[in-house]
């Protein structure tokens, strides 16, 4: 199946600045696709391109098999919903859906029927008449995709959208989004700074930084295998040690503070001096002296954290000052740690990542 989405060498260049670095990517039809990013990475300006708002430098820009080079925006196959979401206060729901179609000139009978049969897959049915100001910061989300989709686009281009919402909505929206998108089956192409957005919600997720993606991959794999020391430090939380290389095969490290480690480097490189990137949640706190491939150390409890099922405990590694976090299992097995407390503790050589010093 041919991508819907197929982008050559695209490059974009204000004056001496080069806001996008010569990409090249494919966006299957019918996946959720996010652009995952730091501001000023250049996310929107691709964005803006696919759209017809900012004409490439170089390379092309392919939607459906066609060269998008000198087709306007009003005439492309997508539609961008923004993050103030732009619906038309005087107009009520119906009329806001209704808008495009009117423009395209589609006779009222036609228009009913598509934005009626909108309404109901965005779970609003019932809701035309009403106004804008009655509804909620997620109804309002669901409308502003409504009015996109109604023109049946190829591809649906949002741009941090759910930025201005509160948190509790924000995560209740992400998985509106995740089966909205499902339901319908429209392309979607997600750009956000939030890694939980992106994570949760995507089929395929690239991470971009300066201009240019450093990986483009499903988010697990981006978590569990992240290539670059951008990527580890960007997608997740993670705990950084600064390490001297003793030997390198197997890559044996040392802390700052004496501790040997064993670990794996994701890209060779031939300093002596790295950066060990380890998971809170990849550490084991009193592990079974039955598992191999296990770095082992002790660690005194200096604060807790409590978040529910997100509890982390702050510690020390074996006396020094160097602090590590610490995830705690859902289970109550170490409900009972507290302050001062000396911890066993291990973690798998394969979850002690190494990349060159940043």
């Amino acid at each position: 199946m041919a991508p819907v989405l197929d982008i050559q060498n695209l490059k974009k260049c204000f004056g001496s600045f080069t806001a996008v670095d010569t990409l090249n990517f494919q966006v299957e039809d019918g996946s959720f696709f996010s652009i995952l990013g730091p501001s000023g990475c250049g996310k929107t300006t691709l964005l803006r391109m696919i759209a017809g708002f900012q004409k490439p430098t170089e390379g092309k820009l392919l939607i459906r098999g066609k060269d998008m080079s000198n087709v306007p925006p009003n005439r492309r196959p997508v539609n961008l919903v923004f993050q103030n979401l732009a619906l038309f206060p005087m107009m009520n729901i119906y009329e806001n859906i209704a808008f495009g179609l009117k423009r395209q000139g589609v006779g009222a009978t036609e228009i009913a029927r598509r934005v009626d049969a909108m309404l109901e897959r965005v779970h609003l049915s019932g809701y035309g008449k009403k106004d804008i100001s009655q509804l909620s910061g997620g109804q309002k989300q669901r409308v502003a995709i409504a009015r996109s989709l109604v023109l049946e686009p190829s591809l649906l281009l949002l741009d941090e959208p759910l930025g201005a919402l509160d948190l509790k909505l924000r995560e209740q929206m992400k998985i509106e989004l995740k089966k909205l998108q499902a339901d319908i089956g429209t392309t979607f192409m997600y750009i956000t700074h939030d890694q939980s957005e992106a994570l949760v919600m995507s089929d395929q997720v690239a991470v971009m930084n300066e201009g240019r993606f450093e990986q483009i991959d499903t988010p697990r794999n981006l978590y569990s295998n992240p290539a670059s020391r951008i990527v580890a430090s960007f997608v997740g939380e993670t705990n950084i040690l600064h390490v001297n290389v003793l030997s390198r095969s197997p890559l044996k490290v040392k802390t700052d503070f004496g501790l040997e480690l064993i670990g794996t480097s994701v890209k060779d490189s031939l300093d002596d001096q790295l950066d060990l990137f380890i998971r809170p949640e990849s550490i084991i706190l009193d592990p079974a002296e039955t598992i191999d491939d296990t770095n082992r150390f002790s660690l005194t409890v200096r604060n807790i954290l409590f978040d529910g099922s997100n509890t982390k405990i702050l510690a020390t590694v074996d006396g020094s000052n160097h602090e590590l976090t610490v995830a705690l299992p859902q289970n109550q097995q170490f409900a009972h740690i507290g302050k001062g407390d000396i911890v066993p503790a291990g973690v798998h050589i394969g979850s002690c990542r190494c990349y060159p010093r940043g």
